[in-house]
């Protein structure tokens, strides 16, 4: 197996945006290597089999989706958190596409719904752990309610996001910490016109 990590990133990236277009019936090793503009081959150097592939993935979307350590500096509140990643996800939506179907293949894959429930668990418990430690309201139960909310408002920000134009998300955003977490947030609320 070739070990060059820009390649091995590259040819990641070309799976993400073959599997968040094609889903998981079009992601195959040749069809990585046309995204990815390598010759025909390229990615069988790198990944024995599919189901490697399809588990690299997944590692991949986190290190993509991961905030720069500059962008959680300085004090910050749970709503401004919650913002910024619904922020980053929405400039990489190929990304949580490519999750999204990674969870149908899951479905299918005994061996590949072992590897993203570990996977997805260890994401839940540092989520958790980072909440609790940086000081920011709520307690455990709260912050696990609050993951769960929030997977469901990207699903449908990301799939069907026309059902979303009658729920502006930056008020949502405010009554789910308040409502799950039990603390004051100012609210987003669009100003009066003065009369």
């Amino acid at each position: 197996m070739r070990q060059n990590p820009e390649r091995r990133a590259a040819l990641l990236d070309a799976a993400i945006e073959v599997l968040a277009r094609e889903g998981s019936r079009g992601l195959t090793l040749r069809a990585v290597d046309k995204e990815a503009g390598v010759p025909t081959g390229t990615a069988s150097n790198y990944f024995a089999h599919r189901g490697q592939l399809l588990a690299q993935i997944l590692r991949r979307t986190r290190e993509r989706l991961t905030p720069d350590p500059a962008e959680l500096a300085g004090p910050l509140d749970t709503v401004e958190l919650l913002r910024r990643l619904l922020g980053r996800l929405r400039r990489e939506p190929s990304v949580q596409i490519a999750v999204l179907e990674l969870r149908l293949e899951a479905t299918r894959r005994p061996e590949l719904r072992e590897e993203l429930s570990a996977f997805l668990a260890a994401e839940l418990e540092a989520n958790i752990a980072g909440h609790l430690e940086a000081g920011l309201p709520g307690d455990r139960q709260g912050v696990e309610l609050l993951y769960f909310a929030m997977q469901g408002l990207i699903v449908d920000d990301l799939t069907v996001p026309a059902l979303l134009d009658a729920h502006p998300v930056e008020p949502l955003l405010g009554v789910m910490v308040e409502r799950l977490l039990g603390v004051m947030v100012e609210r987003l609320l669009p100003r009066r016109p003065e009369e």
